[in-house]
């Protein structure tokens, strides 16, 4: 009892205790002031504007085009719908093209039309218009009325793929837009749309259901309230694919859309996919359809009385998912196009096809266009871009100027002085060329080189042998590519004796060992390892996926035989390893990841295996994209999951710190709809992780805290794959639809970060700049050649600005700003106050290098502006040839260009701003490094008696042309004064004799210096003495464009001018500050008019 008593004492006693603490908690909470939460400061984009990637291309392949546009009154004007890579236009059939839909948050495009009314107003529809395996996905229908320079979109947002738009002819502000939905889900906006107000609103005029939407909308070109529409019922996922079903129709409106009935009489009585129709304009009762059918069942079908009743014409059809798209010959009632693999085309009404020429052409197409004018001349847009022919298709024209090619993976090599980017391509082959190269022009197509054709993927380089290129093209067919030789060995693992098959993904991991170069892996359903290079493999797993079988799941609510149309054709086996790494920071722990949403992690090499299939906030099964183990710590991994196929598009990053045990979501900033596909990591910061995302890249400062998105320079895209060059500090990155970029030298990300802010200005640490000539190469090659862009060339500085003074205008319009938003009276400035603001000197910045003695060699100036920017040396003296000012006007800004190289070494550079009539010093010196790349063959024994050389040649430059330019001016002077001489009444008639013997000694002079004048070509004026100004054109010539030893011809001319020089000087000088005044004297005294130079005085 007593035990009773004490214990329940006890419990009372901790009871009372609690319900103290919970009291004081509670008058805490009561009385305590509401603090605001405190957000932790991030970075905006904005601030990074200075950190701009710059577009290798290539440009040579090409990418995918999905639609043409062409303005029938002028056919050198089109516009190019790029599958993958925005909207593009050309004014001068194709010879440049301008890139002019890169800012609208999409970068697929389904299909384009013209208004035949006006040719500025064009619709587009974005979202791919098949339902392939690499497809992106749009947001809405777009519209422009000023040819392009802007774009309204118009909604229809959550259509997602749109397959063609038609306006009717009679009046431009009724659209209808066949709207597909969502190839990876239901719903959505889908079917058919119809607008009567040019966009602003939207009313759907067909319905199938929540699955199916509509691919095709064809008017009646006699009469567009006759509408023919196809219907299209599919679905893809990572796991399988469904090209149609039940839903998929050809639909028939007479009244402008208000009511629909489905056209049967002759069609496939089986299930439907993919469907192509197309109205004849020669005989519009003729309709034209291409069907894709279950069992069969498919082919090509003709309608003489306006799709009332169909024959089948052949059984030849083609892939509903990708193709199956049809065009009517503009004057040949019978002639059709069918555009896919290897287009076809028949002339008589389908009965017979025939091949519609691949010499040298890609395969693939997906859109034509024929000149209506002359038929023998028409354009082809494919996966391997624009091909135009102006003889029926006998030869072909590639339009190599587009750089819209599909990447899907990307690799880096050490070669020097410039590193090479290689990576794979959808349909056009695996390749490499140089990330730079020594011409100011840019990357050339010829030095880009081809491994392996096919559908490229990963790509590898041995770190140690950049002449070692690994390759694969789908499913998993790799191949050893030397660069030397360029020769192949195909080293794709096969079963052993008794094994079955693999399950290989088309887009099949590939990675060399960060611990030995002979090392490889490579993963099917299984991993495979191999020490020498390829040559023998090991399988070193078993199965590493969730078994899963692909048919046991429901697929638009139903589960399908396998006769249903096109059932996972185009589509990956299920449950396949498809990321895959080794931590550089262990030997031996390597992580997998597959299709079907496990990861997998071995310690020691592939002996165990532990399976992870659980994430937290991800979705079961879903795509292991990338997987990343740090660089720095083996505990580390980070993994991206895409979950696009099934609808979801919502970015998902995951890190553990526990070997795969526990995970966290690391993915704040990222945007909603930001699909992630590739993850990297610094390698000296662990904190500064990269992502790709479906529509642009990121970076995070903080591990993955905070993402901030990276955009200047690069256009919305998908980003499918990132990798560093360390060596330069560079971020390559594979977008899929507009090639490679790079962001030179991103070190200073490791130091832009909230804190940041609290300085006034900072110079972020400098590369070593590489120093060599650069030339131009290219000359009359035409504006079609597309050229990779290099880097600046020179020492790079950047730096960050917190504020930029405001100007006294900009002051007094903010205050006008306030007072207007308030409603008070404006006070007006004075005509004084106003002359003043026109006359301020705007805020600019000066960059200040001096040599390791501290010598000012070069100030560089540029407009102050907020955040990080850059600016480039370029590893050169200022210019001593005479200052030229456009209109005479002075401008703190303009372009500097520099004249002969500084020598190799070590120099410093300091920021100022210039404001308000002072200057304040900002950033003190830094230092950095010019290196030579000492890629001359003889170079000077003596650089720096050569650069010595050079400054005393600048030097005589400075002087020698300010002395021709001077005595340019005394003659012209000189017409002044003999105008008033003449012109004044007391001036004696001795002057004009005094005036004409100082022109003639003046004009003496300037022919030592210049000599006469040649009508076309020096060579071709009589021996004469040779002019002081050719000779130092000749030192000049010889040592501009070399770092080569001295030439004695160029020491010879250098004495001849220092010997002639300094006399021509002193005459000039005499005849300037004697003769010339003397006579300007006597002028006054006769009361001339001014002359320029002559102060008059006043008695």
């Amino acid at each position: 009892m007593k035990w009773n008593y004490q214990r329940r004492l006890n419990l009372y006693s901790k009871f009372s205790i609690v319900l103290f603490m919970v009291f004081i908690f509670a008058c805490t909470a009561l009385f305590a002031k509401d603090e605001p939460k405190k957000e932790e400061p991030v970075i905006k984009s904005e601030l990074l504007s200075g950190l701009k990637f710059r577009n290798i291309g290539p440009a040579f392949t090409s990418g995918r085009i999905a639609d043409f546009a062409v303005n029938p009154g002028n056919p050198f004007e089109y516009y190019v719908a790029v599958a993958s890579g925005h909207i593009w236009k050309t004014t001068n059939n194709g010879i440049t093209f301008e890139p002019i839909f890169d800012d609208y948050g999409t970068y697929s495009i389904g299909c384009l039309a013209m208004d035949s009314n006006n040719p500025n107003i064009v619709w587009a529809g974005t979202g791919e218009n098949n339902h392939q395996r690499a497809l992106g996905y749009g947001n809405g229908v777009y519209k422009t009325v000023d040819g392009g320079k802007s774009w309204k979109n118009m909604g229809l947002k959550e259509s997602r793929q749109i397959g063609m738009i038609a306006i009717d002819p009679r009046n431009s502000d009724v659209v209808y837009v066949a709207a597909e939905g969502s190839a990876w889900g239901t719903g959505g906006e889908r079917g058919l749309y119809k607008t009567t107000d040019g966009g602003n609103t939207w009313t759907k005029v067909l319905n199938i259901s929540e699955n199916t939407g509509i691919n095709n909308i064809v008017f009646d070109p006699r009469n567009p309230d006759i509408l023919y529409a196809t219907s299209e019922q599919r679905r893809r996922h990572v796991h399988t694919k469904i090209g149609g079903g039940p839903e998929s129709a050809i639909h028939k409106s007479t009244d402008a859309g208000k009511t629909w009935r489905k056209l049967e009489s002759g069609l496939p009585k089986e299930d439907m996919g993919g469907i192509g129709i197309a109205v004849s304009p020669v005989n519009p009762d003729i309709v034209y359809a291409i069907i894709e059918a279950a069992n069969s069942a498919g082919g090509f079908f003709r309608s003489t009385d306006r799709g009332e009743s169909w024959q089948k014409m052949s059984d030849y059809s083609s892939s509903g998912q990708y193709y199956n798209e049809i065009y009517c010959d503009p004057v040949n009632v019978d002639k059709v196009f069918s555009v896919e693999t290897v287009s076809r085309v028949t002339l008589d009404a389908g009965k017979t096809w025939q091949s519609l020429g691949l010499d040298k052409r890609h395969v693939d197409d997906h859109a034509l266009w024929i000149n209506p004018s002359n038929t023998n001349n028409f354009m082809i847009g494919g996966d391997g871009g624009i091909y135009i022919t102006y003889d029926n298709g006998k030869n072909y024209m590639h339009v190599q100027n587009l750089p819209v090619t599909q990447f899907y993976r990307v690799a880096l090599d050490n070669e020097t002085p410039f590193y090479n980017v290689f990576g794979g391509t959808q349909d056009n082959n695996s390749f490499g060329g140089p990330s730079r190269n020594f011409s100011s022009d840019g990357v050339t197509k010829g030095e880009w080189i081809v491994t392996i054709g096919g559908d490229g993927f990963w790509t590898r380089i041995d770190p140690l042998d950049p002449n070692i290129v690994y390759s694969e093209y789908q499913y998993g067919n790799v191949y050893r590519f030397d660069k030397k030789s360029h020769e192949t060995v195909y080293i794709k693992p096969t079963p052993e004796k008794g094994e079955l098959t693999y399950k290989w993904n088309w887009n099949t991991p590939f990675i060399i060992s960060p611990h030995k170069n002979t090392r490889l892996y490579m993963a099917a359903n299984v991993v495979f390892k191999s020490d020498d290079r390829g040559n023998t493999w090991q399988k070193i797993s078993d199965d590493l996926t969730a078994n899963i079988d692909r048919n046991t799941w429901p697929v638009m609510g139903k589960f399908w035989s396998i006769d249903a149309v096109a059932k996972d054709v185009s589509t990956s086996l299920y449950g396949i390893i498809i990321s895959l790494d080794e931590s550089p920071a262990k030997e031996g722990l390597i992580y997998a990841g597959t299709d079907d949403g496990v990861i997998s992690v071995t310690e020691d090499g592939g002996k165990n295996w532990r399976k992870i299939s659980s994430f937290p906030g991800i979705p079961a099964n879903t795509y292991v994209s990338d997987i990343y183990a740090s660089r720095f710590d083996e505990n580390v991994v980070y993994a991206s999951f895409d979950n696009i196929l099934r609808d979801d598009f919502k970015p998902y990053i995951l890190k553990s710190s526990d070997k795969g045990k526990t995970w966290i979501s690391i993915t704040k900033g990222l945007p909603e709809n930001g699909t992630v596909h590739t993850l990297e990591q610094d390698f000296i910061d662990k904190d500064l992780l990269f992502a790709g995302t479906e529509f642009g890249a990121y970076y995070s400062y903080n591990g993955g805290n905070n993402w901030v998105q990276l955009k200047n320079g690069l256009p919305a895209n998908a980003v499918k794959d990132m990798t560093i060059q360390q060596r330069e500090t560079d971020l390559v990155i594979a977008t899929f639809g507009r090639g490679f970029y790079i962001l030179d030298d991103y070190s200073p990300l490791r130091e832009i970060n909230p804190s940041l802010n609290e300085k006034e200005a900072s110079i972020f640490p400098i590369k070593d700049a590489l120093m060599y000539i650069q030339k131009s190469n290219k000359y009359g090659q035409g504006a079609t050649e597309y050229l990779g862009e290099n880097p600046p060339y020179g020492a790079t500085f950047t730096y960050y600005l917190k504020d930029v003074p405001k100007t006294q205008k900009e002051v007094r319009q903010e205050k006008e700003k306030e007072l207007f938003k308030e409603g008070k009276p404006i006070p007006q400035p004075t005509w004084k106050e106003l002359e003043d603001e026109a006359k301020e000197i705007a805020p600019y910045l000066i960059f200040t290098i001096t040599d390791e003695q501290g010598n000012v060699i070069r100030k560089l100036t540029k407009s102050a502006s907020k955040g990080v920017n850059r600016i480039t040396w370029d590893l050169q003296y200022s210019n001593t040839f005479t200052l030229q000012l456009n209109d005479k006007k002075f401008n703190p800004i303009k372009e500097d260009r520099g004249f002969w190289m500084v020598m190799p070494g070590k120099y410093n550079v300091s920021l100022g701003m210039y404001s308000k009539g002072e200057f304040k010093e900002l950033v003190p010196a830094k230092e950095f490094e010019a290196k030579s790349i000492n890629n001359t063959s003889l170079p000077a024994p003596d650089r720096k008696e050569m650069v010595e050389f050079q400054r005393k040649v600048a030097e005589t430059t400075r002087v020698m042309a300010g002395t021709i330019d001077f005595n340019k001016e005394l003659i012209e002077k000189m017409a002044y004064l003999k105008q008033a001489i003449v012109n004044t009444p007391e001036a004696g008639n001795d002057l004009m004799s005094e005036a004409v013997k100082i022109e003639k000694e003046l004009n003496n002079i300037l022919f030592n210096f210049e000599g006469l004048s040649a009508k076309a070509s020096d060579e071709e004026i009589p021996p004469q003495q040779v002019p002081l100004s050719q000779r130092l054109y000749y030192i000049i010539e010889a040592q501009i464009n070399t770092t080569s030893a001295i030439t004695n011809t160029s020491k010879k001319a250098y004495e001849i001018i220092n010997e002639e020089l300094p006399s021509l000087v002193k005459q000039l000088e005499k005849i300037a500050l004697v003769d010339i005044k003397n006579l300007e004297t006597k002028l006054e005294q006769a009361k001339a008019p001014y002359t320029p130079g002559r102060l008059p005085v006043l008695n």
